[in-house]
């Protein structure tokens, strides 16, 4: 028999991804509109990284200065995961949006697990098994579909923006795997703070320092860089962060999936961005990849074999 309390707790799980996805969602179509008003994405990744940086730095300070600790040993590997990781998932990411259409750049950054099961297959030496197979193979039909490539006028397709956003994708997966190793040892507020900190310093050194300081921005443009700083970027972590907590890490990433669809409902609304069919179909095709994906790997960590190995560890 189910209980009040063990149905709430599922309840709020979806309830602060599905929050999470619609902050997202409307973050990207956000950055869309800075895009068409002059602001480069160079300048936009430079004050995200900055201000989301900044504003955790202080609540971090105020209500959790433990989680501001780190060995000296572990700086290196922070520096990485901040430069190759986050600094590249940002750029690659906003970029992508300032090429392409907002649902179809985010669509893109969404094929990074179908580059993390072939990482886990070809690096990790897991088993190719039939269902990791066909989600990646669908996952790149759906890609092939979402970009237009079907056209016969390759010519006219934004390369630099497809590109990037396949560059989103692979770097987003490479974040995510070497992120874990520092969650093994970090809390992932941490983790978070030292990504978010490298990446802000590496863009306040590849372009001008504080480049924003001598533009001269309207109020409309600051309250949406304000937004994609806070609301766009640390509430819906700490959302997403919380509902993995609550629903795990599976459930979670398949209603996250409910963010392109959001965005490109956005996207039509206020920008006027439409998809073609074989578009649509296309990201239908990388969305169901991706449950299919992640409902392989919650079967593969409910298997008897993985739970003997989990508790094995544990007595270690």
């Amino acid at each position: 028999m189910t209980t009040p309390s063990s149905t709430v707790i599922p309840r709020r799980g979806y309830l602060y991804v599905t929050v999470a996805a619609v902050l997202w969602a409307v973050s990207g179509s956000s950055a869309k509109f800075l895009f068409n008003s002059g602001i480069t994405a160079f300048e936009l990744v430079q004050m995200r990284l900055l201000f989301a940086v900044g504003v955790l730095f202080l609540w971090l300070v105020w209500r959790k200065p433990a989680l501001l600790r780190i060995r000296a040993a572990d700086i290196a590997y922070f520096m990485v995961l901040g430069i190759v990781g986050m600094a590249m998932v940002q750029f690659t990411y906003l970029y992508t949006i300032s090429k392409i259409k907002v649902a179809a750049a985010i669509l893109l950054e969404y094929l990074a697990p179908a580059f993390i099961a072939l990482y886990a297959v070809v690096f990790a030496r897991e088993k190719l098994t039939r269902t990791t197979l066909l989600a990646v193979l669908g996952a790149t039909a759906g890609c092939y579909l979402l970009v237009g490539a079907y056209n016969l006028d390759l010519l006219s397709l934004n390369k630099a923006g497809i590109i990037s956003g396949l560059f989103s994708a692979v770097s987003y997966a490479w974040y995510a795997v070497h992120g874990e190793r520092g969650m093994r040892r970090y809390p992932p507020w941490t983790v978070h703070f030292y990504s978010l900190l490298f990446a802000a310093v590496f863009w306040n050194i590849v372009i001008p320092p504080l480049q924003f300081i001598h533009q001269s921005y309207s109020p409309v443009e600051w309250v949406l860089i304000g937004y994609i700083a806070i609301l766009g970027t640390l509430i819906p972590f700490g959302l997403y962060l919380e509902s993995i907590n609550l629903i795990r890490s599976t459930r979670a990433s398949i209603t996250a999936t409910l963010e392109p669809i959001i965005a490109g409902l956005i996207a039509y609304v206020f920008l006027g961005e439409t998809l073609e069919f074989l578009q649509l179909l296309g990201g239908i095709l990388v969305i169901a990849s991706l449950v299919l994906l992640q409902l392989q790997r919650e079967s593969d960590e409910k298997t008897p074999a993985r739970i003997r190995a989990e508790r094995g560890r544990a007595l270690d």
